[in-house]
């Protein structure tokens, strides 16, 4: 499959899929003749005047969940000892993947959440672990979180240079009815003891986020908007009387649940002076053990699904007097611990990649993946904390994408997706495409441009050859195997050494007028220095 793409200057990330993602630019139609592909034509146009949104310059985010090793889906524990109770803190190549990013966000929390007390000093319980339940909800008991543990865990995120997100425990105090509403106000004098605990130990906390999954219809049970935005107002209210005089407060965030029109829309209306961001999840691919989630991942039409979900919340924001913003707040994909060697393999950065792209362009702020390690989805192996290919895609991102987004549109076949933001590092280009087909698709552009798509054709600007400079970073799948956990860059695997130091991302520096090629079932991400727009030149 191929790609072309004229450069003026910028970054960008193109991929093929079909079984394939990457970025690149077609050398020829006789190139594609002689593997016996087809190419065809297509029109790539990305409007510089003015961004159509901005992300955080830490957009990319991770998630650490409570499961203890006893979560099973399907008959299979994937877990291990990846829970926030249990991670070996003491993994240079677990401090390494977080350092790398400088900063990630993490988020701490997920189903078991609403069943976490913390060991202050008002709790008189004793601080036992979570056990295995059947008759529970989530299946198992409550759980709880020694501050020693909290201790550890707070060492490694200042170690690491996380900005960490804690998720609250939102259900105590209430009674669960019968058929699943949560009734009753939320009793925070537990979370506020402990938030006093963390403030006191001067740890950092960049949000404290109420609750998990408990809007809407909720999973297990479910909270009304109008009591959920009391409950808003009142961690507001301590966050206020807790952090005082400090300057930079944490963000107050909810509700982390599933997007509900009509509950989204009333609890932002009733937020308006508490809430700082709107979380919600995405699980878009259905369950894990759906055997064909390759073909859901590759098929355009169930990507652009999600579309909706950016969009409506997208206009919930804008006709509201909410200051607040919007973050995916938990994202796996496929729910119950995702897949094995589907969701923690090649193939899924065509879904994870196009999800990044999506929700920046509904001006989504923050985009937190489930998980950075644990169950089948992680962007780190559970048991020995080496990278999946989906770490590396989001490494990428993070250090190429920078926070404009541009318009971008595709004049050809829907299998080619492509985004295109300002380059992180100047007022430049970047440029990102998946394709899907399994031919050379070849695209004319008129204008700067990022986006996923198959083939793709950027102008460059005139001049000599010398003048004309791209940086390419062309991700393959290890011997063309979509279920490979092993990433190549520009041909070269991408693995740790020995001391458990991540790998320098470099690229091939390219200077020609040629088009940029994308191969078959591979990702590009390519970086235009010389192209400039307006749309580079404001301040987000």
């Amino acid at each position: 499959m191929g790609f072309q793409i004229r450069q003026m200057g910028f970054c960008f990330w193109v991929c093929f899929s079909l079984i394939s993602y990457i970025l690149s630019c077609v050398s020829s139609p006789a190139d594609a003749t002689a593997e016996g592909d087809v190419t065809v034509e297509g029109t790539v146009f990305i409007d510089g005047k003015a961004p159509i949104g901005t992300i955080d310059n830490d957009f990319i985010c991770a998630t650490l969940d409570w499961w203890p090793p006893e979560k099973c889906d399907y008959g299979t524990c994937s877990w291990g000892l990846a829970g926030l109770l249990n991670l070996d803190l003491s993994n240079n190549i677990f401090l390494n993947a977080v350092k790398a990013f400088s900063p990630l966000k993490i988020r701490l929390g997920g189903s078991l959440q609403d069943k976490v007390i913390y060991e202050t000093d008002d709790n008189q319980k004793p601080c036992t672990s979570f056990v295995k339940n059947a008759s529970e909800m989530f299946g198992f008991t409550q759980g709880c979180l020694p501050m020693k543990r909290w201790d550890e865990l707070s060492a490694f995120f200042e170690k690491a240079g996380a900005k960490v997100i804690f998720g609250l425990n939102a259900l105590i105090g209430r009674s669960i009815r019968r058929y699943g509403s949560a009734i009753g106000a939320w009793n925070y004098t537990n979370a506020e003891s402990f938030i006093r605990y963390t403030f006191e130990k001067n740890y950092s906390i960049h949000g404290w986020e109420l609750g998990n999954e408990l809007c809407g219809s909720g999973v297990g049970t479910r909270v009304s908007a109008n009591q959920y935005a009391a409950d808003t107002a009142a961690l507001q209210s301590i966050v206020q009387k807790i952090y005082g005089d400090v300057d930079l407060k944490p963000l107050v965030i909810a509700p982390g649940g599933f997007y509900d029109p009509k509950w989204f829309k009333e609890f932002i209306d009733k937020t308006t002076k508490s809430l700082d961001v709107v979380t919600h999840h995405i699980y878009n691919l259905g369950p894990g053990i759906d055997a064909h989630l390759v073909e859901k991942i590759l098929n355009p039409s169930v990507l652009d699904n999600a579309a909706g979900t950016f969009r409506g919340l997208l206009n919930i924001i804008k006709s509201s007097t909410t200051s607040a913003t919007a973050w995916v707040g938990e994202s796996g994909g496929a729910y119950n611990s995702g897949r094995n060697l589907v969701t923690n393999a090649f193939v899924f950065s065509f879904w994870y990649l196009d999800q990044l792209g999506m929700a920046s362009k509904y001006d989504t702020k923050t985009y937190c993946r489930q998980s950075l390690v644990g169950g089948n989805y992680g962007l780190l192996n559970t048991t020995n904390f080496v990278p999946n290919p989906d770490y590396y895609s989001a490494l990428l991102w993070h250090r190429l994408m920078g926070r404009n987004v541009l318009s971008t549109s595709f004049d050809g076949t829907k299998k080619i997706r492509s985004y295109t933001h300002c380059a992180k590092q100047s007022a430049k280009l970047a440029f990102n495409s998946t394709m899907t087909l399994p031919y050379n698709h070849r695209s004319r552009t008129l204008q700067h441009k990022h986006e996923f798509h198959r083939t793709m054709i950027i102008q460059l600007p005139q001049g000599t050859a010398a003048e004309i400079r791209r940086e390419e970073y062309h991700l393959t799948a290890k011997d063309g195997n979509l279920h490979s956990q092993t990433m190549l860059l520009n041909g070269n695997i991408l693995s740790v050494d020995s001391s458990g130091i991540i790998p320098p991302l470099e690229p091939l520096h390219v200077i020609s007028p040629k088009p940029i090629s994308v191969a078959p079932l591979s990702i590009v991400f390519t970086h235009l220095p010389d192209v400039i727009v307006p749309a580079c030149n404001v301040q987000p």
